[in-house]
């Protein structure tokens, strides 16, 4: 096909999605911070709106340059040079970096401030797609997934070093990527349980973590083994006496000849399952008991961890927001601050909005951070119910439309790059939606498309533009 006719594949469904969401974004920043005294309008320099004019000329810039003058050849051939870039730019910010809010993730160009942990993401995803992509690559194999564990970890890492938590939690982003080309369900697995684990034991004790850890070891196993009716009796029958377990260090006698304390009580809890999970994969010799046995064992080592993770690895605001949304505490007036006004802001919405530019919420500056990490909150106040589920349906329809031309792509490192994309912008659309709404902790990351940010827009456009352009390549 020649090069003229090419372009007329590009997909404008995607691009018409994005174009949307950019202005929509622009429409709530200007806005959110909108003072009808102060105002000198939507493309005044002076103002945010006026700053994401320019963000939104530069990345049409950046995406025209991506589409018609980059060879789509150069990302796959380029892919472990610009990730090295990326590395060396996040350890860079470690030295030169500028706090801003906490967070030692930016650098300071002159007037510019960018952040390079916003595009590492980008190299991240066109490594793995150069990794992954290779003929004859199987995630199965030891050595190949510890290098595809090291890609993604490396960059985590230190972006933890700069205290930006939030963006580092974006790179399990990949699991769903990694899940298309192979990677055994078993993870998903356990991350959802070492999720419910982490929140059990926080919100309640390592005690009422253990025993609804030994809970779903037996119905797994009744699953496995399809008896689960009697796992299930068993699991009934056995359960009063988990719970009543501690009680027996307070009777008169054991207590006047066994000094145990709580924690000792614990591992002899612990124990009890633990040898009959052993026992059985001895007995049975069937794997997947092996692989029960070995989750119990990991999600124990999390129980036991979750403490020293919550206090030595999160920042204090971190973990107050989270204390504040699991009920642990409640500060409206400190760490949930934030979150408490922001859903009062979507809520008084209702269902067609306050209307333009008549958010008393967002005008009178209740919602801190409003036009970056909160910006759906505007979005949510004054175009209402029906404005917020227009553009979850956008982003719906953009998420899907990516997925779909991702499964089209007749080349591995195409179609691995489309899934990553597709999985970053879920992952920071359901998180940034979901901490508004008070349903995810705040973590500090950005709307794709929407907040205020050069390097948020930049970033994105990128990220989504290098795959509209890979995409032609299928009708060559």
């Amino acid at each position: 096909m020649r090069r003229e006719s090419i372009y007329r594949k590009l997909d404008w469904q995607l691009i018409l999605i994005y174009l949307v969401l950019v202005l929509i974004g622009w429409i709530n920043v200007f806005s959110s911070v909108y003072d009808p005294e102060l105002s000198k309008g939507i493309l005044s320099f002076s103002e945010r709106s006026g700053m994401q004019f320019v963000w939104i000329l530069t990345s049409f810039g950046l995406a025209a340059l991506i589409i018609y003058v980059i060879n789509p050849k150069f990302y796959s051939v380029t892919a472990w040079f610009i990730y090295a870039l990326a590395i060396l730019a996040l350890l860079g910010v470690l030295v030169v970096g500028v706090d801003v809010n906490g967070s030692r993730s930016w650098v300071a160009i002159g007037p510019l401030r960018l952040q390079p942990a916003e595009f590492s993401k980008i190299a991240t995803a066109l490594a793995l797609s150069s990794l992954l992509g290779k003929y004859n690559f199987h995630l199965k194999s030891v050595t190949a997934a510890a290098r595809v564990a090291m890609t993604i970890i490396f960059p985590m890492l230190l972006i933890v070093l700069e205290k930006e938590t939030g963006s580092a939690l974006v790179y399990f982003a990949f699991t769903f990527m990694l899940y298309r080309e192979g990677l055994s369900g078993w993870f998903l697995i356990l991350g959802i349980l070492a999720i419910i684990l982490f929140i059990v034991t926080l919100s309640f004790s390592p005690f009422q973590a253990i025993i609804f850890l030994f809970s779903v070891a037996v119905i797994a196993r009744g699953l496995f083994t399809k008896r689960i009716i009697p796992h299930i009796m068993f699991l009934v029958l056995f359960f009063p006496l988990m719970i009543l377990f501690p009680k027996i260090g307070t009777i008169g006698y054991v207590a006047s000849h066994i000094h145990f304390a709580d924690h000792h009580w614990l591992m002899v809890l612990i124990s009890i399952p633990v040898i009959w999970l052993i026992i059985k994969a001895i007995k049975t010799r069937v794997s997947d008991n092996w692989k029960i046995l070995a989750a119990f064992l990991l999600s124990i080592t999390l129980i036991y961890s979750v403490d020293i993770l919550f206090e030595k690895v999160l920042q204090d605001h971190q973990r107050a927001r989270i204390e504040s949304l699991l009920g642990i505490t409640e500060d409206l007036q400190g760490s949930g601050y934030n979150v408490h006004q922001s859903k009062i802001a979507i809520g008084s919405g209702g269902l067609i909005g306050k209307g333009f530019l008549r958010g008393t919420q967002t005008k009178f500056n209740f919602v801190p951070e409003q036009s970056t990490d909160f910006i759906f909150c505007t979005v949510g106040e004054e175009w209402g119910f029906l404005g917020s589920l227009f553009v979850v349906i956008l982003y719906t329809l953009m998420i899907t439309r990516i997925i779909k031309l991702a499964e089209k792509q007749k080349d591995n490192f195409n179609r691995i790059y489309g899934y990553c994309v597709a999985s970053i912008i879920f992952v920071h659309f359901f998180i940034n939606i979901g901490m508004t709404m008070g349903l995810v902790p705040v973590i500090g990351i950005p709307l794709p498309f929407l907040s205020y940010g050069g390097s948020s827009l930049w970033s994105f456009t990128i990220l989504l533009f290098i795959f509209i352009r890979l995409d032609l390549e299928r009708w060559r």
